[in-house]
């Protein structure tokens, strides 16, 4: 049966690399469930896409024109326009498979947010790597992937989210609980994703521990470890502790919720290695908002994600109702 829900995918490519796979993928998809591109590539990339993709896909242009992020620039197009209450939101390096969308858009039944839980797929060396990251995540509380199942309506309630924020993940799950929607972890949902290129993983490590700003307990661990290690470089004792200390907390990661089944045996031992990166850049990461913010995108993005204190402040209490009805309009053209 076809689902009745909106699947959008904010794209903004600069080449067209990978368009194969993703036209493969896109063409399945469209025979399950509605399917809205938000295209912000360049003219000419735009016009090879509307050649390339189905024809059951379609294809828009971005709406809005401010916000520094381009990929919330995209959802708010896509959620403005989606025919259906449901919407699934997806990276364009995020592939379900039917169960996996199914669950997500089950899960919406009683929840106005729902989080799976991503996988990469295939596993070159540094998606190894930044599976040390994902374990660690689900160990201490869970991890952000690419994807979202969400309510239109309290998105059309809250007036979209920030798009001046860097951690978009962070910021759309806080104005969701801000304005009294549930989130649900589906830890066990997992969706697969085709790493970076290695190139792109290289050019993300300080822009993701920027991230970390916007969460100042876990930043303020992320920091203490690099000095931790200085302190201890003559004791290697003590640091083999804390390197199977970290392990043995990824492998923990990996466990919850089915991961068995999913990830590596091998995988956790990536993590102390994830761990030191982290450290380093996040680091990295305060130089920059000393400096006004990280690089994204051609400019300067200073706010990480706003203080769920300060989102609830701005949303009026009694949020969206569980069962909301079809809504009449789309998000206010300036994004909120």
């Amino acid at each position: 049966m076809r689902l009745a829900a909106e699947y959008v995918l904010p794209l903004r490519w600069s080449d067209d690399d990978a368009i194969g796979d993703l036209t493969d993928y896109l063409g399945e998809l469209a025979g399950w469930i509605d399917v809205t591109v938000v295209d912000g590539s360049d003219a000419p990339l735009f016009a090879a896409h509307a050649r390339a993709f189905p024809g059951l896909v379609r294809h828009v242009r971005p709406a809005l024109a401010h916000g520094a992020n381009g990929k919330v620039r995209g959802v708010l197009t896509g959620v403005a326009v989606a025919r259906h209450e449901r919407i699934v939101l997806a990276d364009d390096d995020v592939r379900y498979d039917r169960a996996g969308l199914d669950a997500v858009v089950s899960a919406l039944a009683d929840a106005h947010l729902v989080a799976p839980q991503n996988v990469f797929d295939p596993l070159p060396w540094h998606a190894r790597w930044d599976t040390g990251r994902t374990l660690l995540n689900r160990a201490f509380h869970r991890d952000y992937s690419g994807t979202y199942g969400i309510r239109r309506s309290v998105l059309e309630r809250t007036g979209g989210y920030d798009p001046d924020c860097l951690f978009e993940n962070l910021e759309l799950e806080r104005t969701v609980r801000a304005a009294g929607g549930v989130v649900r972890l589906r830890r066990d949902v997992f969706v697969a994703r085709r790493p970076p290129t290695l190139s792109h993983f290289l050019g993300q490590r300080v822009r993701q521990a920027y991230d970390s700003l916007a969460q100042p307990p876990r930043l303020l661990l992320e920091l203490t470890l690099l000095p931790t290690i200085v302190a201890l470089r003559r004791r290697r004792g003590v640091l083999l502790l804390i390197a199977l200390g970290v392990v043995a907390a990824a492998e923990g990661g990996r466990r919850r919720a089915g991961g068995r089944g999913v990830f590596r045996p091998s995988a956790a031992l990536w993590a102390p290695v994830w761990a030191i990166e982290r450290s380093v850049t996040s680091w990295i990461a305060v130089g920059a908002r000393v400096r006004g913010g990280v690089r994204y995108a051609g400019t300067r993005v200073a706010r990480a994600a706003t203080p769920l204190r300060v989102l609830r402040r701005r949303h009026s209490p009694g949020g969206p109702s569980r069962n909301a009805g079809p809504v009449k309009s789309g998000i206010a053209a300036d994004g909120g």
